[in-house]
């Protein structure tokens, strides 16, 4: 099922203004034969090699019985659970992928300890791990994979029979890993990390967990001609003018699911748009909701409610005021990436870069060379440290008030993101603090777990425009783990990363408040203060 766009009021007229000038310029053909002019001069050399995800359809068919035969022989050997260690785009579109073809797919994105040993000392006898990362230095993922092979030598496992490798060919972790002896799947190495759905970095972990990936491609497959075309049936061309062409701009971008046929798009959504747009002082912030949610009573005016159904609807029967879109998962992929690299271009910024990822990057590992003592909290609530800009939160004495104080820093046209440093897998609860933060500031609120959420909003939290406001939740939870020829541990790692964001972003001049819970107890008492 191709993908169909409905819209009515401001994306309506923004469809109407700006698809019969794309289609004059001939985007559609242009994008689809790989032109790297069509985001200008700055952005050209960038553009020429990130443009691989087109093909990406074709170029990925032969993986398909590959990695059926693969799965195949772990099957036979007893091994039916995979894990994923990856971040960004090599974990976002597997966990969508799995989850919509409901089959069972363990995504390990973390850092925090306590989520780490939970995953690796489980059923190691059962388990495979597909490691993916296209430079192969990524600090998360490198540290995950060292767990992993430390406990399977531990337990008498010979790793280079359960380590399955994703990679760009050519890098430190290809050559690493088959001098090791483990099965190396590698990828289009012009194809950026969250355009990668369609390539061995989503497929080979679907496919491993028992996702039809063939069916995916044949989706996507599909998807590509309509979307190649220069029309004005085009749901890209549709699909890009709604979200990046209203007057005024509506750059909050509420995107809500129907949760029947595609599961988790929207976090996958929201790293390929955040990272892509929000630079330059510009950009579309994503806000993943659900069907409950605050933002969708009488949306704010630089809202645009996005509903990804299972059916298109008769444009009249759609809302006011919101978009539509309908289709299959393999259809979806291929129409957000087309209308985001779009989207980039009516904006006039270059969607294929992140200039503002590594800034983060940079300030944890000189937290983790330096290991300075940790900032003392202002004053301490119910078991909840708080910290922050002492003119924010002079006078503050409870959680509450400081909260107060910080969403009292948001501007009319700005929004909350919540950053929680935690393990996602013992504290789903935490997610309620986004709904309960959004009503209460009546603003746009965004939840992300750490530090899996730096490799997607995180590039907009600091490239994007400066209204945004932040609340960091933190753990000093007793139990550590070691990192095999590490000079941290990964509860030093994580740590290192929420201080180092909150650095940076304190830098770039937006407001950050720090709360850190020690337990259970403390975490019930700040969702408590925040109710």
């Amino acid at each position: 099922m191709t993908a169909t766009v409905g819209a009515r009021g401001p994306a309506a007229e923004a469809i109407a203004r700006h698809v019969p000038t794309l289609v004059e310029q001939l985007v559609a053909s242009r994008l689809t034969a790989g032109d790297p002019t069509l985001w200008g001069p700055a952005a050209e050399a960038e553009a020429s090699v990130r443009l691989g995800w087109i093909n990406a359809v074709g170029v990925s068919r032969p993986l398909v019985d590959e990695i059926r035969q693969l799965r195949e022989e772990l099957a036979a050997r007893g091994i039916t659970r995979i894990v994923l260690c990856g971040m960004g785009g090599s974990s976002l579109a597997p966990e969508v992928i799995t989850a919509t073809a409901g089959v069972p797919l363990v995504v390990l994105d973390a850092t925090d300890p306590h989520q780490v040993r939970g995953v690796v000392e489980k059923d190691l006898a059962s388990t495979a791990v597909v490691v993916s990362s296209k430079s192969g230095s990524t600090v998360e993922t490198d540290s995950q994979k060292r767990a992993f092979e430390a406990a399977f030598a531990a337990a008498g496992i010979d790793p280079a029979e359960r380590i399955i490798v994703v990679t760009d060919p050519g890098s430190p972790l290809e050559q690493a890993s088959r001098a090791a002896g483990y099965r190396v799947f590698t990828a289009d190495p012009t194809v950026g990390g969250r355009y990668s759905a369609l390539t061995a970095f989503g497929l080979v972990p679907s496919g491993l967990a028992g996702a039809d990936i063939a069916e995916l491609l044949d989706e996507a497959d599909a998807a590509l001609a309509p979307l190649s075309i220069d029309s004005p049936s085009n749901p890209g061309l549709q699909l890009a003018a709604a979200i990046a062409g209203t007057e005024p701009r509506r750059d909050k971008l509420v995107l809500v699911a129907d949760g029947t046929h595609v599961v988790g798009l929207g976090d996958w959504v929201e790293q390929l748009i955040a990272e892509s747009t929000g630079k330059d002082g510009t950009g579309i912030l994503p806000v993943v909701v659900g069907i409950d949610a605050p933002e969708l009573v009488s949306p704010a005016p630089d809202v645009q409610v996005v509903r990804l159904v299972a059916d298109a609807r008769a444009t009249e029967e759609v809302a006011e005021g919101e978009i539509e879109l309908s289709g299959s998962l393999g259809s979806l992929m291929m129409t957000w990436e087309y209308a985001t690299a779009i989207a980039g271009m009516m904006l006039g910024i270059n969607p294929f870069d992140q200039p503002d990822v590594e800034s983060a990057k940079v300030a944890a590992r000189g937290l983790l060379d330096a290991r300075p003592e940790p900032v003392a909290p202002l004053f301490v609530d119910g078991g909840v440290g708080v910290a922050g800009p002492q003119p924010l939160l002079e006078g503050a004495t409870t959680v509450s008030e400081a909260v107060d104080r910080l969403l009292a820093a948001v501007p009319a046209d700005g929004y909350v993101a919540v950053q929680a440093y935690l393990d996602r897998t013992a504290h789903p609860e935490l997610e309620a603090v986004r709904h309960r933060i959004a009503a209460a500031s009546g603003r746009p609120t965004t939840f992300g777990w750490g530090p899996r959420f730096l490799h997607s909003t995180g590039q907009y939290h600091k490239g994007g425009p400066a209204h945004g406001v932040f609340l960091q939740i933190v753990s000093t939870a007793e139990g550590d783990l070691e990192i095999a020829d590490r000079p941290f541990t990964f509860g030093q790692l994580i740590a290192a990363q929420a201080a180092g964001d909150a650095r940076v972003l304190a830098d770039h001049g937006r407001p950050v408040v720090t709360l850190t819970v020690a337990d259970a107890s403390a975490i019930a008492a700040l969702i408590t203060a925040l109710a």
